[in-house]
């Protein structure tokens, strides 16, 4: 599935949403912190982040949806996506059963996302953190 500027953003905006609130994996808690690489260079802590979704991308109705997107780090994503029943219990325990229940009603939805106004969206939302 081919990534859209959107999609990076959203993406970026998640993992650095999980560093704000949480310091690392929003899952395991796993801390993670800005390294400085021989080169000089600096990975990002939210760089080291993978953007999980629970309800998959295909799903253009709840593929930007905020609910439906965490920072997890790359072994909570995989253990996840290979353990179904466990990522629905975490999903709901994460978000709240009144949320889970919102999230896969509008899962059913066939109402496409503006996807222009999403990106200035999440390009603000990165701002907002930025400013913290």
């Amino acid at each position: 599935m081919k990534l859209s500027v959107l999609d990076n953003i959203c993406s970026e905006y998640i993992r650095r949403r999980a560093i704000a609130e949480e310091g690392g994996c929003q899952r395991c808690l796993t801390p993670k912190h800005d390294i400085q690489k021989d080169n000089g260079k600096v990975l990002p802590a939210w760089k080291q982040l993978q953007c999980s979704h629970f309800i998959g991308r295909s799903r253009r109705a709840v593929r930007y949806e905020e609910d439906n997107l965490v920072g997890l780090c790359a072994a909570c994503h995989i253990y996840l996506t290979s353990h179904p029943l466990e990522h629905v219990r975490w999903f709901t325990e994460h978000l709240g059963e009144e949320k889970m229940d919102f999230l896969l009603a509008r899962n059913r939805s066939r109402v496409k996302p503006d996807e222009k106004l999403l990106t200035l969206y999440y390009r603000e939302k990165i701002k907002e953190l930025d400013e913290v």
